[in-house]
Parts: C-alpha cells; sequence; structure tokens
C-alpha cells in the first residue's frame, strides 16, 4: 500500500514538474534579434498562464504574447489599458518558428512603460 501511495505522489510530482519546464521554456524566441513593434491593439487577453494583444502594424499583425495579469497588475498595465483601437509600442523577441509572434518585454501605451519581464 505504501509502495503504491508513494508511486501516486511521485507521478504527480512529475507531472506538475514537467508542466513548469512546458510552460516557462523561452528558448522558442530568438533573444538575440529585438524588434520594435508599433500599431493599434485589434484584441486583447487578460488571463492566467499569460495575457496577449492582437496586434496591427504597417506591415502585418503580430501576436503579442505578454506578462501573467497579476504581474501586469502590481506593475500598473491594468486590463483596462490593452483596449481594442489603443496605440502600442512593443519590444520583444520574435518566435523562432512563428513568424507572426512575439515575446514581449516591455510594453508602451500613452506614454507611459510598463516592464514585462
Amino acid at each position: 500500500m505504501q509502495a503504491r501511495v508513494a508511486l501516486v505522489i511521485a507521478l504527480g510530482i512529475l507531472l506538475l514538474a514537467g508542466g513548469a519546464a512546458a510552460h516557462h521554456g523561452w528558448s522558442g524566441y530568438d533573444a538575440n534579434r529585438v524588434l520594435t513593434l508599433t500599431g493599434q491593439i485589434r484584441e486583447s487577453g487578460y488571463e492566467h498562464p499569460h495575457g496577449f494583444i492582437v496586434l496591427e502594424t504597417k506591415d502585418k499583425v503580430w501576436t503579442v504574447v505578454l506578462a501573467p495579469p497579476t504581474r501586469m497588475e502590481n506593475r500598473g498595465l491594468p486590463k483596462t489599458a490593452l483596449a481594442v483601437g489603443v496605440t502600442a509600442t512593443v519590444v520583444g523577441y520574435p518566435n523562432r518558428t512563428d513568424a507572426k509572434e512575439l515575446r514581449a518585454e516591455r510594453i508602451t501605451i500613452a506614454d507611459k512603460t510598463t516592464e514585462l519581464r
């Protein structure tokens, strides 16, 4: 009986650790290429694990991965700041395989810059 309980606990720990490692793997982004994008927010999400915006620039439409909502709130970027139609500038790293995705390090809206990482 004790062996079975130990096995269940061990499997649970492995599953949790695997999920955390997969979630925090930023190697899919090219940290050697810093991009600055400015455009209008066309869509936004303020949910866990990370918020996002869909940013329409003059060249294309990007999905921009932001920080977790609690971090954005703590740093002064409320959900209301990410309203559709608002102009935003983001600085971050492009995804290595998805040419339309960027991981933002900071975002500027209405002359207020918020560090996300």
